[in-house]
């Protein structure tokens, strides 16, 4: 069977080596980062082996952070488009293995449309990912609707990726706490995943979705929270009451944002989240490196679903959702 994964990730580090030390801080030095860093940094060698070791036919490759977002507007179109054309170029001559999101630098929101744009009809990529806040900032606000209009007038998805949490909301939530768990608990553990959640319910209740009604939003980990949460939203935000939003909260979700498996591979999320966004909303995918393949697929294999519907998660929903040309991969 086809396996199509959409949330899996590279790092440069002869990229990344430009950003300045005074603005990179530490965000390389975790002792995980380290660690993964060859992985992350690898295309044709044990990635890819260890897609064919799991049966994986396709990885959507996207840049984790640190990135473009941590640079001034003038400095950040180049350095996006640089780290796009080195993407381009790793996977050039193995298309049939991979794709590839844009690496946008939204802090020039005009420049980072033409980058999507260019990045779309020059190398075949198939959306953006966006790491989380920018500066603090979510993409409801009106500066960055030059973003999200050119991905609906293309036709691609954004993929909201959690990013590490502002300073002031570390040190709110996640400090005092042993032997490193305030920062386990800022990312993985919780943090990344309510953020995220926030962040899609934000571009609901601003109106934003109603203003880019084809603009197609993809999250992870298995929804980010929002299916357990999905009706008890639309009790607080009933469309044009609490917020600005035309539809409810549930509608809005099923019809614009898909979620993919990312580093969840337990049945009862999944089952959450069939029964709230619908099957044809879910993608699988396994976070690589940060989740290994094996686990993954393991637990792929592990559902008792129809085959019909175990298909549409694998590679059918990510095919179509991502506009992938299967004739040429």
């Amino acid at each position: 069977m086809r396996i199509v994964c959409l949330e899996e990730h590279v790092s440069f580090p002869e990229i990344t080596k430009l950003i300045p030390e005074e603005i990179i801080g530490d965000q390389t030095k975790s002792p995980m980062m380290q660690k993964l860093a060859p992985k992350l940094a690898d295309i044709t060698g044990e990635r890819l082996k260890s897609m064919d070791d799991n049966g994986i036919t396709v990885q959507v490759l996207s840049v984790i952070n640190p990135g473009a977002d941590l640079l001034s507007p003038e400095d950040g179109p180049a350095f996006a488009k640089q780290y796009n054309d080195l993407l381009a170029e790793k996977i050039a001559g193995n298309h049939k293995r991979f794709a590839a999101f844009a690496h946008l630098p939204l802090t020039a929101p005009e420049a980072a449309a033409e980058e999507l744009e260019r990045t779309v009809k020059t190398h075949n990529f198939r959306g953006a990912l966006i790491n989380g806040l920018i500066q603090g900032e979510f993409l409801d606000h009106p500066k960055f609707a030059p973003v999200l209009q050119r991905a609906e007038q293309l036709g691609v998805p954004i993929y909201l990726h959690p990013g590490l949490p502002p300073e002031a909301v570390k040190e709110a939530y996640y400090s005092n706490l042993p032997k490193g768990s305030g920062m386990a608990l800022s990312i993985g553990g919780w943090g990344w995943h309510s953020e995220t959640a926030i962040h899609t319910l934000r571009l609901i209740i601003s109106g934003t979705f109603d203003r880019y009604p084809k603009l197609k939003l993809i999250i992870g980990h298995m929804g980010e929270m929002l299916p357990m949460m999905m009706a008890r939203c639309d009790t607080f935000f009933a469309p044009n009451q609490t917020g600005n939003n035309q539809r409810t909260i549930s509608d809005t979700l099923k019809e614009q944002v898909y979620i993919t498996t990312s580093g969840i591979f337990t049945i009862p999320p999944l089952m959450a989240a069939i029964e709230t966004f619908g099957i044809d909303n879910i993608m699988f995918s396994v976070d690589y490196p940060f989740a290994t393949n094996e686990s993954g697929k393991k637990f792929l294999d592990s559902l008792t679903l129809p085959a019909q519907e175990i298909e549409k998660i694998a590679f059918k929903n990510a095919d179509r959702i991502l506009g992938l040309n299967t004739s040429h991969l």
